[in-house]
């Protein structure tokens, strides 16, 4: 099975290796979009939703031909922000535009960034959660996505509701790190491998 982790410069890419080497995979990090073809897709990330958009403009194409083709695709935090069409943290800049909706910061009085273990409830069915309810899951973030479709199939609570995962097709996203996140968090790269 050939997985793709997508290096456009902004992510954790190592720690995301990493936790697919402990499941058995063996992910091909891909910096140039000529070389991003693959059975599954990863898009990690770390960082502002403006410079995300700028640096992951080159695979734009590529990653809407493979989620043309039914490939499941999958985004961790910012990666997950960028699949969405733009963002309150930089206005102007577009995302990839696969799914509708923007990314807004989190309505809160909390202290942000939300940083820390935090659970997840599950809304609907979604083989991505699938045995993961519940579970308490890592977060770095001030922004989440607020979807235009019925698409988010997991929440979280801090202050306010969180998107923490969402479901379209054969598109994923969570807001959560899973590579950080233990046991249930290798359980939901676990599915994503087994889709």
């Amino acid at each position: 099975m050939e997985l793709a982790i997508i290096d456009y410069g902004m992510g954790n890419i190592k720690s995301v290796c990493n936790a697919f080497r402990f499941l058995g995979a063996e992910p091909t990090v891909v910096r140039k979009p000529s070389a991003l073809a693959a059975e599954k897709i990863v898009i990690p990330g770390v960082g502002a939703f403006g410079d995300g958009a700028r640096n992951i403009a080159p695979f734009v194409p590529r990653i809407k031909g493979a989620v043309a083709s039914r490939t499941p695709v999958l985004g961790i935090c910012l990666g997950m922000h960028l699949l969405f069409e733009g963002s309150e943290e930089s206005p102007g800049a577009g995302g990839i535009g696969i799914l509708k909706g923007r990314v807004v910061r989190l309505r809160t009085r909390q202290r942000l960034p939300h940083i820390g273990w935090n659970s997840i409830r599950i809304r609907k069915e979604c083989p991505l959660f699938r045995g993961v309810n519940g579970e308490f899951m890592y977060f770095v973030h001030s922004y989440h996505p607020r979807p235009e479709e019925n698409i988010t199939v997991a929440t979280a609570r801090y202050g306010c509701v969180v998107t923490a995962g969402i479901c379209s097709g054969n598109v994923y996203g969570t807001q959560f790190h899973p590579e950080k996140s233990g046991e249930a968090g290798l359980r939901v790269l676990k599915n994503f491998l087994e889709l």
